[in-house]
């Protein structure tokens, strides 16, 4: 049997059907291609993006291209996967066609193609992608580019018209955010110690990074009662003496008094001055001190003294008043030293029925909800040590106490000007579960 083709042309319908066959064998073959490459590309992390191209690994620059607009990625994928499956039921239902009733053919075809795509389309590629993420994504890169040059004009549309709808919904794309979230780390960590990646302690230290973003520099300062100084005019044989006495390699240097500090004075510099005679006084020698803020959060401080390579931190109120000062060291003994010691101390204690030992870095909002409180939340503090910080107006001090609907909250213990732990009593007419007390029952 044969087929007439436009100018007089025939052809078989074995030819057809052997030639439809290897078509969609091909077409088969691209869907696969397509959603593999959606896997791989979406799955590997940016992080490892980056180290294979620091380790030169081949069409590794290539791969970073592409996910550089993941939004264009997403719509050369879906275009070319889409065409490849409308263009493999046409042929496939052609084929069909010319050996099977009308209705035959198409119920085959929709069956058949669907099956065959679920398979050898989708299942089997994106197994193998998931197992192979990092060599897939640079093999498929080229090729994909490739497709992209190809269906340019399609994929341009259909790319503006989606960020258009995507405006006009107010609609923000996920796979535009390519950093982990915070939240994603966390969980990612909790993950590894249940995988038994990591101990339980590790777990704590990374855990532990995460919880010290609540901090604010007036929470972690020495105070100023503590802080050993020197004035400007003192000789360099005078600043020397008192970092031996006090056991200091650095010391702040001021004029006048203390809430004019003009800078930091290193032990080195003043044991090499003295040396060669160049600097008289410390306040030669001192470099610049920064300033901060008593609120400013000391994972930004952190990174801060690091860009800036300073190892103190002048705290300062919204005067300009000298509050006390914050070192590099101190920075890293807080999150170390707070990550073993509460790796072994719970966040909320409850002592008896209306009292609580809480730790300093727990969140006021937990709080609230595992002692059924209203104690407020602020904007410039998270933790409840931030907030008897803010109503003292100071750093605390063992047993000083604040109240609010009468929730008395004591600092229990101090180290330095941080507060590390707290008594939280409940009123007398609330019961452990937050419900009214027998003598109000009667009342009402």
């Amino acid at each position: 049997m044969t087929v007439p083709l436009q100018f007089g042309v025939e052809v078989t319908t074995r030819t057809i059907t052997i030639g439809g066959s290897a078509a969609v064998a091909v077409l088969i073959a691209l869907s696969g291609f397509f959603s593999s490459t959606e896997i791989a590309m979406f799955s590997l992390a940016d992080h490892k993006v980056e180290a294979m191209v620091a380790e030169g690994l081949p069409n590794a620059a290539l791969v970073r291209d592409l996910k550089a607009d993941p939004h264009r990625l997403l719509v050369t994928i879906l275009v070319g996967n889409n065409v490849v499956n409308i263009a493999m039921a046409s042929i496939s239902t052609t084929v069909l066609a010319l050996h099977f009733p009308p209705a035959e053919s198409v119920l085959i075809s929709t069956f058949g193609i669907t099956a065959l795509v679920l398979l050898f389309g989708e299942s089997a590629p994106k197994s193998y992608a998931v197992e192979h993420t990092d060599t897939w994504s640079r093999r498929v890169a080229r090729p994909l580019k490739l497709a992209e040059y190809a269906m340019y004009p399609l994929i341009v549309l259909f790319d503006r018209l989606t960020r258009v709808v995507n405006r006009l919904t107010g609609s923000t794309a996920a796979i535009e955010t390519p950093y982990v979230t915070r939240t994603e780390l966390q969980r990612l960590i909790e993950t590894g110690e249940r995988e038994g990646v990591i101990e339980e302690q590790e777990r704590e230290l990374l855990l532990g990074i995460f919880q010290f973003r609540n901090r604010i520099a007036k929470e972690v300062m020495r105070s100023r009662l503590d802080v050993t100084a020197v004035e400007a005019e003192a000789s360099v044989a005078e600043a020397i003496d008192v970092c031996v006495d006090e056991g200091h390699d650095r010391l702040p240097v001021y004029e006048g008094t203390l809430d004019s500090v003009v800078g930091v004075v290193e032990l080195p510099d003043l044991i090499r001055a003295h040396r060669d005679g160049t600097a008289a006084t410390a306040g030669e020698i001192a470099e610049p001190a920064l300033h901060v803020p008593e609120t400013k959060d000391v994972d930004e401080l952190l990174v801060e003294m690091r860009e800036d390579r300073r190892r103190v931190a002048i705290v300062i109120d919204e005067f300009g008043t000298t509050q006390g000062i914050v070192t590099l060291a101190d920075i890293v003994e807080e999150i170390v030293g707070e990550m073993l010691e509460e790796a072994e101390r719970p966040a909320i204690e409850m002592i008896d029925d209306r009292t609580a030992r809480v730790r300093g870095d727990v969140n006021v909002h937990e709080i609230n909800e595992e002692l059924d409180v209203s104690i407020p939340e602020g904007e410039e503090f998270e933790t409840i040590a931030g907030f008897v910080y803010g109503r003292l107006g100071r750093v605390p001090d063992e047993g000083d106490a604040v109240e609010h609907e009468g929730v008395r909250i004591e600092v229990e213990r101090m180290d330095n000007a941080r507060v590390r732990t707290l008594r939280v009593t409940k009123p007398e007419s609330a019961g452990t579960d937050g419900t009214p007390s027998a003598e109000e029952e009667g009342e009402q």
